[in-house]
């Protein structure tokens, strides 16, 4: 076995000369290069740039918003947007259009967010364009909106803490100390190594009522005041009960918002004012236009994107005589006018992603918040100690004032005042650097003593904060008046309104496809032809290609299914009115070509499933039978193929669409037959079931091919018929043997 090589030594290259340069490449094993290079950048991904934490922000919101704060913009007058973004360079050295992106997702005039944190003025894109460019940053200005107000109310006062900036030059806060939780108010998304985070927004009002609910019962209703996502470009939100409550337990999911339109009848026009916040106007006209072309939507005449200072504006003109709702619900069904908002509350909680429910989310929140007011309490009270300290030394001197002034005038050298004070007093350095500072105008009794009457007060003081830091209950208190009054200065009504099921007048989507009854002829070889009656009655005779020929055939109509089952357990699901109308003279559709079926994939039986009754009987060479009901391959979504159609223990030889029980024969390869009664297998809802064994089969012998009785020449039926299951079956007298038997595995004897 070859020595390993450390990794630090080095190797020399083949070449010599790479680019011009003597080259040396290091050897390192693939899992040490993992380790040693990969893992700690996709960690600097997800801990340190994609995802948010509690405070609802990245790392790139929370740097430059600091700041902003910084530069004295929070209710100042606006500064050039360049200026900024070169000032957060000093906590944020990814660029300044990095920079400058995240100012305009934050900006009030981009749109993004619900409760935008930079007063912007100048052109800054909007959210719902997808091609509308922002001015650039030495065109733009900015400030603080008033709402940040909350995000840095405690920032000075211990309530979070402070890390030194990657050149450890300058400070900057691990977390913003906001007095709501901006989390659930700000949507946010990110996208990191394997894994990601998208959060919905909500009103502002809602989340402090709910808060507040929370901080009194922890087990509270939550959607009896979070009433649902409130997102930022409006629309209406599409009321499901179970997908909100799935996204409330688990932060995951999804749930459909659809957009705001109204109808002018004297201009004949749509006008839709207000789309989902997962798209954009230039995808809605795309995909619109996409089927105009295509002659899916025959009814509008003209639309245009009519946006403008006021707001976004979607105009399309109707053709005469059109039903705008009936259009508008076309327009849901097809288009991004309704679409899917995805939830993944994915949240760093001390350092670790976290996929949490809103009530996991509240309680963090809370739970990081009575820190941030606990040690916001702790300062206050450790500030008003060291005052209430220096006021009890100079209470010491209010005793002896004019023995202060002696030691201080007797003093000869400048450094033993204070030592000398605190010897002639019994007061410590802090007390008696104090005293010493005193100006001299000060040193009288009156002054002395109205300073000294604030002990009592501050002691009182000192002893209800002690109290507060050490009660849970009124730290709780604290943080619902401060929800309280953040809700009163800053909610806002809901943009995305609710729409109840029982409040949509959709029309029933309508099956456009044209319905007429037709004949459908399928060969050995998988040709498929779809003829009309009249096309028949003028020529019957059906071409086939030289060694093909006949094998299944039904009478149909244009909107049926066709289920088509393969040699690789596969079931392909089409439409008829797929296919074109065709002739007899043709060879018709190739089905695993029409189909997209994979290389070598061949057909072995089809059927038209109708209503989805009854069942499916499948016949394997080992003698065993399936009966499967065929609502097993029914889907509510339009899926073009199903995988595990039937068990892959044993080929498939024969298979039959069962409506009612009826009678079977089932023939092997040595020659013998047996007949039993469907009614003696119980129908499975497992479409891989192995089926049941009616024939006892010899060593290499198999069974080659089954149908039902009546459409057999057999004349001793009591010869062949099973008493019970499984039997070898009786070999075939002549008069019972007819024609040569068709089977799946022998298509050129069929």
């Amino acid at each position: 076995m070859a020595k390993k090589k450390a990794p630090q030594e080095g190797k020399k290259f083949d070449n010599p000369n790479v680019m011009g340069l003597h080259a040396e490449v290091l050897e390192q094993p693939i899992t040490e290069t993992l380790e040693l290079n990969y893992m700690p950048y996709a960690m600097s991904v997800i801990v340190s740039r994609a995802i948010p934490e509690i405070d609802g922000f990245k790392p790139s919101h929370r740097k430059l918003l600091y700041t902003m704060y910084q530069m004295k913009l929070l209710g100042g007058a606006r500064t050039k947007s360049a200026n900024v973004v070169g000032q957060t360079m000093k906590l944020n050295p990814h660029g300044d259009a990095a920079i400058y992106d995240t100012m305009v997702r934050l900006s009030r005039g981009y749109g993004a967010l619900l409760h935008p944190f930079v007063d912007s003025k100048g052109n800054f894109g909007k959210v719902y364009s997808r091609d509308m460019a922002w001015a650039a940053s030495r065109y733009t200005e900015v400030r603080l909106d008033a709402i940040c107000g909350e995000l840095f109310r405690d920032i000075d006062q211990d309530t979070v803490d402070f890390v030194d900036n990657y050149d450890g030059k300058m400070k900057e806060p691990t977390l913003l100390p906001t007095t709501f939780p901006n989390v659930l108010v700000s949507a946010n998304q990110g996208i990191a190594v394997g894994m990601a985070s998208n959060l919905c927004g909500f009103n502002l009002g809602e989340v402090c009522d709910t808060t507040i609910a929370y901080l009194k019962d922890p087990e509270c209703d939550l959607m009896a005041t979070l009433k649902g996502p409130d997102l930022p470009t409006g629309g209406e939100l599409i009321y499901d009960e179970k997908a909100l409550g799935e996204i409330y337990r688990t932060g995951r999911g999804s749930f459909k918002v659809r957009s705001k339109w109204r109808y002018l009848k004297s201009e004949n026009l749509i006008e839709i004012y207000e789309i989902p916040y997962s798209t954009t106007s230039e995808a809605i006209m795309d995909k619109v236009a996409e089927l105009i072309k295509a002659g899916k939507i025959k009814e509008i005449a003209d639309m245009r994107d009519e946006t403008d200072l006021s707001g976004l504006k979607l105009t399309i003109d109707l053709k005469r005589g059109t039903d705008p709702d009936k259009l508008m619900a076309k327009l849901f069904r097809s288009t991004p006018l309704m679409d899917s908002q995805s939830c993944n509350f994915n949240i760093l909680i001390a350092g670790m992603p976290r996929v949490m429910g809103v009530r996991e989310i509240l309680e963090e929140w809370t739970a990081w918040r009575m820190d941030c007011v606990r040690r916001r309490v702790y300062h206050e009270m450790k500030k008003k100690e060291g005052k209430l300290h220096l006021l009890k030394g100079l209470r010491r001197i209010l005793l002896d004032i004019d023995r202060a002034i002696a030691i201080i005038r007797e003093t000869e050298e400048d450094a033993e005042v204070v030592p000398n004070l605190m010897i002639g007093f019994g007061i410590d350095q802090i007390q008696a650097e104090y005293v010493a500072d005193i100006r001299l105008r000060n040193i009288n009794k009156e002054y002395i003593l109205k300073r000294t009457q604030e002990v009592e007060a501050l002691e009182g003081e000192i002893a209800d904060l002690q109290a507060t830091v050490n009660d849970p209950k009124r730290i709780r208190k604290i943080i619902t008046k401060e929800l309280t009054e953040v809700k009163k200065k800053y909610a806002q009504p809901r943009r995305t309104d609710i729409v109840y099921e029982h409040m949509l007048e959709e029309e029933p989507q309508e099956d456009e496809t044209p319905d007429y009854p037709v004949n459908l002829f399928l060969s050995r070889e998988g040709y498929l032809k779809k003829i009309t009656p009249q096309s028949l009655r003028m020529a019957s005779d059906q071409k086939y290609k030289e060694g093909d020929g006949p094998f299944l055939q039904w009478e149909a109509t244009n909107r049926d299914e066709l289920l088509v089952f393969t040699d690789k357990q596969q079931c392909y699901k089409t439409r008829l009115s797929e296919f074109d109308d065709s002739k007899a003279s043709v060879l018709g559709d190739y089905l695993p070509t029409k189909l997209a079926m994979e290389a070598e994939e061949k057909v072995l039986w089809a059927c038209i499933p109708g209503d989805y009754s009854g069942q499916l009987l499948f016949f394997f060479e080992n003698g065993k039978v399936a009966r499967v009901e065929l609502s097993a391959y029914q889907t509510q979504t339009r899926r073009k193929k199903l995988t595990g159609a039937y068990s892959d223990k044993s080929p498939l030889v024969s298979a039959l669409l069962l409506r009612e029980d009826l009678e079977m024969a089932v023939y092997s390869s040595d020659g013998r037959c047996m007949i039993f009664h469907t009614a003696a297998l119980a129908p499975k809802t497992t479409r891989t079931t192995q089926g049941v064994n009616v024939m006892a089969l010899k060593p290499k012998r198999v069974v080659t091919n089954a149908k039902p009785l009546a459409d057999t020449p057999i004349v001793n039926l009591s010869r062949y018929r099973a008493r019970s299951l499984p039997i070898a079956g009786a070999l075939l007298r002549e008069e019972d043997r007819g024609e040569t038997q068709m089977s799946l595995l022998e298509p050129e004897e069929q």
